[in-house]
């Protein structure tokens, strides 16, 4: 299996199974409800650890909450500590809804304050970071190949962060950040109280995780700098290797008068489940190669729908199956760089010749299966009163069957050999 890799550009081959292939995919700041855009790295981190595991290999997946932070501060000042840990639980909820299970471990970066201190510690002893008044940058010029990640040069950086004139560098950033007036979490350091900068709790959480050294860190494109290029220039100061390969999904678009006008202004994760449903936000995301940017509007999600009903419409059916492709052109498809819409393709074409066994194997790996749940008399009944009111032209009855079956959780869908009941 090979996955594209940002540092090198270019697709580099994972090691052979069982590997092992352990994964950091980096999670939200929790100071709200999670925004749908957040889920797009968990759900591909989520599909890509249930492939590997399907491909023989031994994955693990850590997915990190970042819990001390600027914006959580301002959006609860005297209380940021209380938000971080009801806006993890709700993120924690919101994606277990999605129905892919949970990572093996959600570290937070107040759980690893002692970690973090020792770390910086380390960094100013070799020479890599300063104290200034309290606060500690990393010296983004001890590092030769800085900018390595994002292809930039530093005399064409923007200055990281808030300015400070006591930087020896506009480009160095802050490992450590004194405490300021209304902060109202803080720990003990050499350097007095204070709490963590932003990329400093990624680079010691994985490696409190994984290791020193690991196969694939991930997370969203807007991440590649300066987040991940600070995480791997802070690891590679102290020699270790960090991550081998570098994923970054494309960000979701939004905008003008494609906007998803069902959602309102709520786009966060919960809000979308609870007006779409899990397994059409699952068929959005693999419509869209995982690097790809992907609209989210009401067409898009709308054509996920349809996807999503025709695959149900398939499996009720139970056609008497032909000849066409097999499992291995689903494995090449995932197996070259987890092309999702290919897989979707050959998802299809078992929908289209009735191979059912292996569409329902194939959805699972996204945790799409189906399980046949035979619909309730009452059901049954209504459809085929409709029916009865179709053959005899009476439509606004049908229609008024068609809502009241839709109410009691089922659709009916309507083909040239009759009507099939699928699950809403």
């Amino acid at each position: 299996m090979r996955l594209y890799n940002t540092l090198t550009r270019s697709l580099e081959e994972l090691p052979p199974s069982p590997g092992p292939i352990r994964m950091y995919f980096c999670g939200p700041t929790v100071y709200q409800r999670a925004h749908i855009g957040n889920a797009r790295p968990f759900v591909v981190g989520m599909w890509l650890r249930s492939w590997l595991r399907s491909r023989g290999y031994d994955a693990k997946l850590v997915h990190n909450i970042t819990d001390v932070n600027d914006k959580i501060y301002d959006a609860a000042p005297g209380a940021s500590a209380e938000l971080a840990a009801r806006a993890t639980q709700w993120y924690l909820e919101d994606v277990r809804d999605l129905g892919l299970g949970d990572a093996d471990a959600y570290p937070q970066a107040t759980q690893f304050v002692p970690q973090i201190v020792s770390f910086i510690e380390r960094l100013v002893a070799s020479g890599h970071a300063y104290s200034v008044d309290g606060d500690v940058y990393f010296r983004v010029g001890s590092i030769p190949d800085y900018g390595r990640l994002s292809r930039q040069r530093v005399d064409q950086m923007e200055e990281e962060e808030e300015a400070n004139a006591l930087k020896e560098a506009p480009q160095d950033f802050a490992l450590w950040k004194a405490t300021k007036p209304g902060e109202d979490t803080s720990w003990d350091a050499p350097w007095g109280r204070g709490r963590p900068g932003w990329h400093i709790e990624c680079s010691v959480m994985a490696e409190e995780e994984l290791g020193p050294e690991f196969e694939i860190h991930g997370g969203g494109l807007d991440l590649v700098f300066p987040h991940h290029e600070n995480e791997l220039a802070q690891s590679s100061a102290l020699g270790h290797g960090f991550a081998r390969i570098w994923t970054h999904n494309g960000m979701l678009q939004f905008g003008g008068e494609k906007m998803s006008k069902s959602l309102g202004n709520d786009r966060s994760i919960r809000n979308v489940l609870d007006t779409w449903g899990r397994e059409v936000v699952l068929l959005f995301f693999l419509s869209a190669h995982w690097r790809k940017p992907v609209d989210f509007t009401d067409e898009t999600l709308a054509q996920a729908k349809a996807q999503w009903q025709s695959f149900g419409q398939a499996i009720y059916e139970a056609r008497p199956a032909r000849p066409t492709v097999g499992w291995e052109d689903f494995e090449a498809a995932l197996d070259d760089d987890f092309n999702t819409p290919e897989a979707l393709a050959v998802l299809h074409e078992w929908r289209r010749a009735s191979e059912l066994d292996l569409l329902n194997r194939g959805l699972g790996v996204f945790g799409l299966d189906f399980v046949l749940t035979p619909p309730p008399d009452e059901v049954r009944e209504l459809a085929r009163e409709r029916d009865r009111a179709r053959a005899e032209r009476a439509w606004a009855r049908s229609d008024e069957l068609r809502d009241r079956i839709l109410e009691l959780g089922w659709i009916v869908q309507d083909g040239p050999e009759g009507s099939t009941l699928v699950p809403r």
